[in-house]
């Protein structure tokens, strides 16, 4: 193990901070150290709950941290603080994809492991990136469900968490990619961020409406946006002439689903994707997963596809009211 000096400051930091039982000197079990965008962003809550099931099952040690709304700054400090800790691995969602790359690179100069997971870092600054479905995949569907609901014609606004999330930005170019491709006589008029933040989703949302009268459709490409963009359709009295779709969790826009404020959720499993990543990063770990892997069983969730070096989830999936009271994250 690394930085066995280090290990009694560590168990002092999990004490105090409570970010996960304490971890004594002798002890030889792997720390992950695993970095949300927002840690109290249900989104990322959910992938924590799924990463708490790995870790039992690795018999690793988890800790779980990050600002509590999206700071890039905020990001690159909790990560120096787990340089000096000595972690064994790092599993980052990267707000802002150069920003954080330089802390990341120094945390591997360190002897760190580090994988991405939700929002990529630059590839020299991680060995893998646990990708939720591809960027392609993603803006496609998201676009595909907005001519859907639209008739493919007329106008549509976006909100997304920040402008500089890397994820966020890499769904965008495809969305336009296939507006521009697919649909001609729908428009795009505004892209707001609402920084994560389901309050500021909602006044976005109320915002664009006003602005736009002849709207059609809100897409959230961020969770909280989603039921942010949902209560402000509700409250304008607009429900069924603004349709509201986007990236979000079932359990936070079941309501607005039934209330046929909300026609379609696009996600995929984030329990399983906080699962696959901290499997994903033991592995990295342990030199067990190597570049050049085509495949990586983790537990049981069973084998999943390596393209390049991203170890892939899955497509994503479209929740409406005729499943999604069948999940419960």
């Amino acid at each position: 193990m690394k930085y066995l000096p280090f290990r009694l400051l560590l168990a002092l930091s999990l004490a105090f901070a409570a970010l996960a039982p304490a971890v004594h000197a002798a002890d030889q079990k792997l720390v992950v150290a695993m970095l949300p965008k927002a840690k109290g962003n249900a989104y990322f809550i959910s992938c924590k709950a799924g990463a708490e099931k790995a870790a039992k099952e690795l018999g690793v040690t988890l800790l779980f941290d990050g600002p509590t709304d999206s700071n890039a700054a905020k990001q690159n400090e909790i990560i120096e603080n787990w340089i000096t800790l000595g972690v064994d691995v790092i599993v980052a969602a990267c707000e802002n994809k150069e920003g954080i790359s330089t802390a990341l690179r120094k945390a591997q100069k360190q002897g760190i492991k580090v994988v991405t997971y939700d929002a990529d870092a630059l590839p020299d600054s991680r060995t893998f990136f646990v990708n939720q479905a591809t960027p392609e995949g993603i803006g496609y569907s998201l676009m595909d469900e907005a001519a859907r609901l639209t008739n493919s014609e007329g106008e549509f606004a976006i909100i997304t968490a920040s402008l500089t999330a890397s994820n966020q930005r890499e769904w965008m170019k495809y969305i336009q990619a296939r507006l521009t491709e697919k649909y001609p006589k729908m428009k795009l008029v505004l892209t707001r961020p609402c920084d994560d933040l389901k309050d500021k989703a909602q006044s976005e949302a109320t915002a664009m409406m006003s602005a736009n009268p002849n709207l059609k459709l809100i897409m959230a490409i961020c969770s909280p946006g989603v039921p942010g963009a949902a209560e402000a359709v509700k409250q304008a009295g607009k429900t069924g002439k603004v349709k509201v779709i986007g990236l979000g969790l079932p359990n936070e826009n079941k309501r607005y689903v039934h209330e046929g404020v909300t026609d379609s959720v696009i996600l995929w499993n984030t329990m399983d994707l906080g699962y696959l990543s901290t499997y994903a990063g033991v592995a990295v770990a342990k030199n067990e997963l190597k570049p050049g892997a085509k495949s990586f069983k983790a537990g049981t969730l069973g084998t999943f596809e390596i393209q390049g070096d991203n170890i892939l989830l899955g497509k994503p999936f479209i929740f409406n009211q005729g499943n999604i009271d069948q999940f419960d994250f």
